[in-house]
């Protein structure tokens, strides 16, 4: 028999079968350099635990002031996003689940670091001192961010997706610049890593080793789309190919978040450049109150991390250790609700938006096409005026 025959009788695949083997191939998982090293300090049990490089050794009062930020800020947090159902606020961005990352790493902080987030560090800026009422003019459309950046060293909330983090290495290589004893990091979430912009903080930080750090918080979802589809190696990872360290940290333990923070902290003032920390975390909510979760994520999913949750595991922790009982839990719950109506009043208290002013500053000398907008939104809102009649 030829060769040619024996060809001939080889079944032959149709371009469909071709096309559905390459994609296969494309699908193929990369093999990852090691195994994610997980820094944890507390177990989802509240058991206490060690790790050989971060560890941390806090006194009762700083254990308890740990428990009442997480504790305090969840309130506000759920309060806002009442505030925004009921209509008194036109967006919120929840942090709910992220409190050990947020608290913990804002708490290992010096006054004179300097601090870039994004729009859903709320924790990090009642770590800072800024009024949590201050957060909401923004999401109620009558302020830019109701707070002064130089009085808390905490700069106003980033919209645009990851921008945050050039504006933290340029800050960073003029601290160093100044030979100032100080620090400076940048948060972001896993969908903002794969934005050019930190890719270019990386590598800016890098070549002029600069002394910020980098937090991610990898809270599993960018809006709709999971980690596993933005990258194929872990996160804390990528800072290799930069040319600095990176670490993977339980972002729902708040005294690992707190150690692995301020290790990379004292780092970067001792002039030896960038850290990229990845915050192992879960948004337990929507990614903001115009979202629906469940469209793109199975509840047993989140019923998993709930059972890791950081405010549970350490109140767990301060009990067993007879650090805080049932008078100190039930009064932090009454101070929780007195911050929750403080909220609510702060906020109903506030003008109501320019519904306007979104035509004003558009161009300088006016537009024809604006003009006929704005008329056509002003006869729009006057209609429920109309109909009220």
């Amino acid at each position: 028999m030829t060769v040619e025959s024996t060809a001939a009788r080889k079944p032959r695949r149709s371009a469909g079968t071709k096309r559905a083997a390459s994609a296969s191939a494309k699908k193929a998982p990369l093999p990852q350099s090691a195994e994610p090293q997980l820094v944890q300090l507390l177990t989802p049990e509240g058991v206490r635990v060690e790790h050989p490089e971060y560890d941390i050794d806090l006194t009762a009062d700083e254990l308890r002031g740990l428990y009442r930020d997480m504790v305090l800020t969840r309130r506000f947090d759920a309060e806002a996003t009442a505030l925004q159902r009921q209509g008194e606020l036109g967006l919120w961005a929840s942090l709910l689940g992220q409190e050990a990352a947020q608290i913990g790493s804002g708490r290992a902080l010096r006054d004179d670091d300097y601090v870039f987030p994004t729009y859903r560090e709320h924790g990090v800026a009642w770590c800072r001192g800024v009024d949590p009422t201050n957060l909401l003019g923004m999401f109620r459309g009558v302020n830019h961010g109701g707070w002064d950046p130089t009085t808390n060293n905490f700069h106003l909330y980033t919209i645009v997706i990851g921008s945050q983090t050039l504006h933290a290495t340029g800050y960073a290589m003029g601290v160093a610049k100044d030979g100032a004893d100080s620090a400076v990091i940048a948060y972001f979430g896993d969908g903002a890593s794969s934005q050019g912009d930190v890719a270019e903080s990386f590598t800016f930080s890098a070549v002029y080793n600069a002394p910020v750090v980098f937090f991610c918080q990898n809270n599993q979802w960018a809006i709709s789309e999971p980690t596993e589809r933005q990258t194929r190696v872990p996160l804390y990872q990528r800072a290799q190919g930069y040319g600095f360290p990176g670490v993977r940290v339980d972002g729902n333990d708040v005294l690992a978040c707190l150690a692995v923070t301020r290790s990379a902290l004292e780092r970067a003032r001792a002039g030896e450049g960038p850290t990229l920390v990845e915050a192992f975390t879960y948004r337990m909510g929507a990614h903001t109150t115009s979202d629906d979760p469940t469209k793109y994520r199975a509840d047993e999913e989140r019923e998993a991390w709930e059972a890791k949750d950081p405010i549970l595991r350490l109140k767990t922790y301060l009990s067993a250790e007879g650090i805080a009982d049932e008078a100190y839990f039930a009064g932090l719950e009454a101070e929780s609700e007195a911050l929750g109506k403080r909220v609510r009043e702060a906020v109903r208290a506030m003008p109501n938006p320019d519904t306007m002013a979104i035509f004003e500053n558009v161009y300088a000398d006016g537009h024809a096409l604006v003009d006929e907008e704005r008329a056509q939104f002003a006869a729009y809102q006057a209609s429920f005026a109309e109909e009220g009649n």
